[in-house]
């Protein structure tokens, strides 16, 4: 694997982790449906990264949550509740960023936080495993 890709899966856990501490700020501070984005965002940088450790990415939101499951729910590398938790993020992200007259409640998305962050952290976990391969 070249050393630029390396960088870039790097770059992208930190962005990874980065979106999940604004996402705890956002929700302290009220602002529900852009905590549920950013937690969404954390696990989408999370999924470009380990994506990018198969040589594979997207442009598209949709693409890069296919190429997830074809790479590594189907396969078995990733457990089928995490890739249900990102199509539920997914999903709701889409709802809060574009939807009219949706407001999460706080006190219903808040457990979404420790989700996300077990979700990155696995994903972080698969990734270095898939480096140490190379």
């Amino acid at each position: 694997m070249k050393d630029e890709t390396r960088t870039l899966i790097s770059y992208r856990l930190e962005r990874a982790r980065e979106s999940l501490e604004e996402a705890d700020i956002l929700l302290k501070r009220g602002h529900s449906n852009t905590f549920v984005n950013r937690l969404y965002y954390a696990c989408f940088y999370a999924v470009s990264a380990l994506l990018l450790t198969k040589g594979v990415s997207s442009a598209k939101h949709s693409g890069m949550r296919s190429l997830f499951h074809q790479n590594f729910i189907k396969s078995g590398l990733i457990d089928t509740e995490l890739g249900q938790l990102y199509d539920r993020l997914f999903d709701n992200r889409q709802k809060g960023d574009y939807a009219d007259l949706i407001h999460f409640d706080p006190k219903e998305v808040c457990e979404w936080y420790g989700e996300a962050q077990e979700f990155v952290n696995k994903i972080e976990y698969v990734v270095n495993m898939e480096l140490d391969k190379d």
